[in-house]
């Protein structure tokens, strides 16, 4: 650093250092050598060597064991002011225009966290309600004066955005020392809208999301184009959707021009919603809906005539920590195998895994072990992963979650 800056300084280990010149935004608890002054928790502090040399600056938590997390390695930016994060917002809006256009960023991913060098914010769009997560204190810290300018710079390009609703009823939040909560963020000076759903057109296909009570955000935006694939390969075809949720998968096929659709999931809700899906879209008489539990009703069909000539597997995350990555490669195994034996030579399975300690490298194995034990071989269609609007950045291992493989059983 050339010139004195205000904020205090954290020293961290080589270890940590390594990581920041490598492009990783963390600083880990374990990886700091002292702190000088007394941060305040979610207030901007620069990080350096025990050298001394200036490594970035960012935000610090002493309830987190992320203590610092990185907003920028530019010594010349002054993340304190406003023109620093509007610059940003610029970025990342530009960005979905260019990857998704005009359509499709109308219902995209705005934000995604540390990819958009926003650490540990979510924010969705539908349409005209811009949805977030906010998961990190400094973002906590910082949203009276992010969201009014992320609200600017959509309306300024003529976008029509008439609310925020945040979205933070996450139990992951108290372990940054953060309440829970949902509810519309007051914009200065404006009235959020009276009601919490709000109707979106995906592939074509219309939707109501219940931005309030559904998951996440209310909507899995990440499958987007994933379920296109899965459509254009459906005509004619007799397909199961495994882990329908609200049927988005199971829709896309019959959109496709599937012979017959079977949607499964084990919440009666969700069936609920995949039925009503169906009925708004005019594809009810393709598709059925049916309420069980995935593992149970695989094995089931092993025992009744062949029937399905095209399975989707679209599981919930397994895993949430390396911990239990061993028991979710079995649970992957499992359903995987099943499905591989209840297919025809010939028929297609589409298969992923959302959770990014289930890396690539041990997904294709799995896979490998379940198609020998099943006695069969997989022609690889499609490798993908998530939506361009929930963009990797390779230095950030945990930006990269979602594996999605569309496979031939010969």
């Amino acid at each position: 650093m050339k010139a004195a800056r205000p904020y205090p300084i954290v020293t961290i280990t080589p270890k940590g250092e390594r990581a920041i010149v490598d492009g990783h935004p963390w600083v880990y608890e374990g990886e700091v050598v002292s702190v000088s002054g007394t941060p305040e928790d979610g207030s901007l502090v620069d990080v350096v060597s025990k050298k001394g040399s200036w490594l970035g600056c960012g935000f610090y938590n002493s309830a987190s064991k992320i203590r610092v997390r990185l907003v920028t390695r530019n010594a010349n930016d002054d993340p304190a002011g406003d023109a620093f994060w509007e610059r940003r917002l610029r970025y990342a809006w530009d960005y979905r225009k260019t990857v998704m256009g005009e359509t499709d960023s109308r219902c995209c991913r705005v934000i995604f966290g540390e990819a958009d060098l926003f650490p540990g914010l979510t924010v969705d769009r539908f349409e005209s309600v811009l949805v977030t997560q906010t998961l990190s204190l400094g973002m906590e810290r910082i949203k009276s004066r992010l969201f009014p300018l992320l609200a600017k710079v959509l309306r300024e390009d003529g976008q029509d955005i008439r609310g925020i609703y945040e979205r933070n009823d996450v139990a992951i939040r108290e372990l940054e020392g953060m309440a829970q909560g949902k509810g519309w963020y007051p914009l200065p000076g404006e009235t959020p809208p009276s009601q919490t759903t709000v109707d979106i057109v995906e592939n074509g296909i219309r939707y109501t999301v219940d931005f309030e009570n559904g998951q996440k955000t209310g909507f899995f935006l990440d499958q987007k184009y994933n379920r296109l694939a899965v459509s254009r390969l459906a005509k004619g075809r007799t397909v199961l959707d495994c882990f329908t949720h609200t049927g988005s998968f199971a829709l896309n096929a019959a959109r496709g021009g599937a012979a017959h659709v079977t949607a499964v999931d084990v919440s009666e809700f969700a069936v609920q919603c995949a039925a009503e899906n169906a009925r708004r879209n005019g594809l009810d008489g393709v598709m059925d809906c049916m309420a069980a539990n995935v593992f149970d009703l695989l094995p089931q069909l092993e025992k009744q005539p062949r029937k399905y000539d095209f399975i989707i597997l679209d599981p919930p995350a397994f895993t949430k920590s390396r911990r239990t990555v061993g028991s979710a490669e079995r649970g992957y195994k499992e359903i995987n195998y099943r499905a591989m034996k209840l297919l025809p030579r010939g028929g297609y399975l589409a298969t992923c895994s959302c959770s990014h300690f289930m890396p690539s490298e041990l997904f294709t194995k799995m896979l490998l072990s379940a198609a020998a034990d099943a006695g069969v071989q997989l022609k690889q269609i499609e490798a993908r992963q998530q939506c361009r609007d929930h963009p990797v950045l390779l230095s950030v291992p945990e930006t990269d979650y979602l594996k999605f493989y569309i496979f031939q059983v010969v």
